[in-house]
């Protein structure tokens, strides 16, 4: 249903037109454009894509900046880098808690656990350590000891969700009434180590915890695994660059018996996105100080649960759909030209922005009116909207198109005298780039159906 605002324009100017023009109105042309895709090597790629990622506000500039995209820590993301990790944090979270019964969302607070885990990562406040460093009568020793004893005491900052899942399974146990299996998920920063470089970085990470029986632990670890790599592949365009691989043993963390990682290749090498643990029971009795009966379960037997983890690194998920979804492309025009362009092909469901508004020529005021009714609506449905018509600078329509592309707005709708006179409106697709006509009060169903439809495919 089209807003007032819309209505009232539109009805405004078809009163000034007589009968005849308005059954006279015409009918937008359809143009469609051969593409194939470049042969760009794959360092050049690289490259590419991180300047598009700048260029077109996914992440903010600064060298450092970008190298830490690029190695996948959390980085200082432009607008549409920030709704494209909501986007994928939001896809996650539906298909870890909806896919399979009785997986739940907690939210625990950073603590000292790692203490626990001998994690190595310390907060220790500089006021504290600088009190030390200036008592000039304390010895070599009698410094060493006191700077010892401020880092054992601070708090470590969070490496992962592990822990504070085990911490909450006997809290759980109650709601599942003691009977497996059953899951605990949480999203959210946690701290890596630094590798050498002696500046640990955040990492938006991801984690499912499921508990499940002994005996049907390693069944558990094959159907996540499966289920995670289905679900990257999802949203690829090419989801033959996702892929899974055993940890080897020598790999092998903590007490996990078993490790799948779910890996994307990257124009630089393969990377991981997720990994998975079969880690037994041994770090959850001792989180709960080995106390069996609190933790025996049901099902078919009693027994104390079995651990598989999953863990996710959402910041180099959004590049690696980043990487996958550039495409540089090549076509000839009327005069034979080449011409190259860039387009972002995200899947629907993740593209920051679903559909811009344009104006076309005609009455500036009525048509931006007209602009302000269909964003109005398009924000009503959920559908994130770029208001193109705001711009002030003169732009042709085909560098409007290219910044679309570059951004990777699904559909670009074209408001005109036409939209005025008949209700008709241009729309632009972004993978085809075909042009097609539809009514006003279609647009907003149309667009709704796409996504949705590309959702459940």
């Amino acid at each position: 249903m089209l807003s007032y605002c819309v209505r009232n324009v539109l009805q405004r100017r078809q009163c000034t037109l007589n009968a005849a023009a308005c059954r006279a109105a015409p009918a937008l042309q359809l143009s469609r454009r051969a593409c194939s895709a470049s042969s760009a090597g794959e360092l050049d790629q690289a490259g590419e894509l991180l300047r598009l990622c700048v260029d077109r506000h996914y992440v903010s500039p600064g060298q450092t900046n970008t190298e830490r995209f690029q190695c996948g820590a959390s980085c200082v993301y432009g607008p549409l880098g920030s709704e494209l990790r909501r986007n994928l944090l939001e896809q996650w979270w539906h298909s870890v808690t909806r896919s399979t019964a009785q997986v739940f969302g907690i939210n625990t607070l950073s603590s000292s656990q790692d203490a626990a885990t001998g994690g190595q990562l310390r907060m220790v406040e500089s006021d504290s350590l600088q009190r030390i460093l200036d008592q000039p009568e304390l010895s070599r020793e009698q410094l060493v000891q006191q700077v010892q004893a401020l880092i054992q005491s601070a708090p470590s900052p969070r490496t992962n969700f592990l822990q504070g899942a085990l911490e909450q399974c006997v809290p759980s146990l109650e709601l599942v009434n003691r009977k497996l299996p059953f899951g605990l998920a949480e999203s959210g920063l946690c701290f890596q180590p630094s590798d050498g470089s002696g500046c640990p970085a955040e990492v938006t990470q991801t984690s499912l915890v499921w508990f499940c029986s002994p005996r049907t632990s390693s069944h558990w670890l094959d159907h996540w695994a499966r289920q995670r790599l289905k679900w990257w592949r999802k949203f690829a365009l090419s989801p033959s660059n996702f892929s899974s691989s055993d940890v080897p043993v020598e790999e092998l963390e903590g007490p996990a018996s078993r490790g799948v990682r779910i890996v994307y290749s990257f124009p630089w090498g393969p990377e991981p996105l997720e990994t998975l643990w079969s880690r037994g029971q041994t770090e959850l009795l001792q989180t709960h100080k080995g106390v069996r009966s609190k933790l025996q379960c049901r099902d078919g037997r009693k027994s104390v649960p079995h651990v598989v983890s999953v863990t996710g690194n959402m910041d180099r998920g959004v590049m690696a759909f980043l990487s996958n979804s550039l495409q540089q492309l090549k076509r000839e025009d009327n005069k034979q030209k080449l011409l190259r362009r860039k387009v972002l092909k995200l899947h629907p469901v993740l593209a920051p922005v679903k559909v811009a508004l344009d104006i076309g020529r005609g009455a500036t005021m009525e048509l931006r009116q007209v602009c302000e009714g269909l964003l109005q609506e398009f924000m009503e449905a959920k559908i994130s909207a770029w208001p193109g018509y705001l711009e002030t600078l003169p732009t042709s329509m085909e560098q409007l198109n290219a910044k679309y592309d570059e951004m990777g707005v699904l559909f670009t709708v074209v408001i005109g005298e036409n939209t005025l006179e008949s209700g008709l409106l241009q729309v632009r697709s972004r993978d085809t780039t075909v042009r097609e006509t539809k009514h006003i009060s279609e647009i907003k169903n149309f667009l709704s159906r796409y996504i949705s439809a590309a959702d459940n495919i």
